[in-house]
């Protein structure tokens, strides 16, 4: 018999929801992109960190997938909103990747399609809500609608505040159903952004990544983070908080969003469902069956 895994002691001070949780008051000046809150170590404890974690996120997922055979209607929305470069693909590769891609449901939402803008904001955005059992991934989401509508002038005025009420609305209407949704804001600094975007200039495996559209609205920083102030004030709620990690270690957003989705998911705290038959009349079935060879 193997020994059993020791999982090596957490580098992790202090619970990041309560650190990184968008409360009355906050002001997003004064986030520190370069920190690290509530965790002790740098990128080497980091990596460890996240290769500990992984298979626990892994478990607690599958108990929440086979949890939903049992009719358990929970599930989770994790909503990813950040400035170009921030490392929103990185979280999905990272952190949801050490999942079964069989209960993910992830979702990049793109500039909307003719069909799109025909129909409500929110049209496009309720058919990609997870299904009972599933980690739902909005790479963007419902909220480009109020930060790119006020920052680009999309919009009037009227259309914006009744974006805002519908989408507290849609949230409130997610957690009734009982999904858990976790909303992150990932927070770089206009220096490492620029750094990022260098870096796929000067790479050419990197070329693919690069927009350049991304310049044009990195000269919007200003607008972008006062549209990202009013976005976090009005719509952090109880029930639907916002969490601003601070990304300029790519190493810690990972590791931050990968415990706050341990969270979410212990706190539904999903069982495993019980069987529908008899299960020693099946174990005495199979012990009494047998296989006979196919011959050609």
């Amino acid at each position: 018999m193997s020994p059993k895994k020791i999982r090596p002691a957490s580098a992790w001070r202090a619970d990041p929801s309560a650190l990184l949780r968008v409360e009355q008051g906050f002001v997003l000046a004064d986030v520190d992109p370069d920190a690290p809150p509530g965790f002790d170590g740098g990128k080497a404890e980091g990596k460890a960190e996240l290769l500990a974690d992984a298979q626990l996120l892994s478990d607690k997922q599958e108990r929440l997938f086979a949890a939903s055979k049992g009719g358990a209607p929970d599930a989770v929305l994790l909503v990813l909103q950040a400035m170009d470069t921030a490392g929103k693909g990185g979280i999905v590769r990272h952190v949801v990747g050490a999942v079964d891609p069989q209960g993910v449901a992830l979702t990049a939402f793109k500039a909307p399609t003719e069909e799109e803008l025909s129909h409500d904001f929110l049209w496009r955005i309720e058919r990609r809500v997870p299904d009972p059992g599933f980690i739902g991934v909005f790479d963007r989401s419902h909220y480009e609608d109020v930060l790119i509508g006020q920052v680009r002038h999309l919009a009037e005025e009227a259309e914006i505040e009744r974006r805002f009420d519908a989408i507290l609305d849609f949230e409130s209407r997610l957690v009734d159903r009982s999904i858990r949704v976790v909303k992150v804001m990932l927070q770089i600094s206009p220096d490492e952004q620029k750094r990022r975007l260098a870096e796929r200039l000067d790479r050419p495996d990197k070329h693919w990544k690069f927009n350049t559209g991304d310049i044009d609205e990195r000269q919007l920083w200003p607008d972008y983070q006062a549209a990202y102030q009013d976005v976090l004030e009005r719509t952090s709620t109880e029930a639907a908080p916002w969490f601003v990690v601070p990304a300029n270690h790519k190493w810690y957003a990972r590791v931050a969003v990968q415990r706050l989705l341990l969270n979410a998911l212990t706190a539904i705290d999903p069982q495993w469902p019980t069987a529908d038959f008899d299960v020693e009349e099946q174990k005495a079935r199979l012990e009494a069956s047998s296989v006979e060879a196919v011959r050609a």
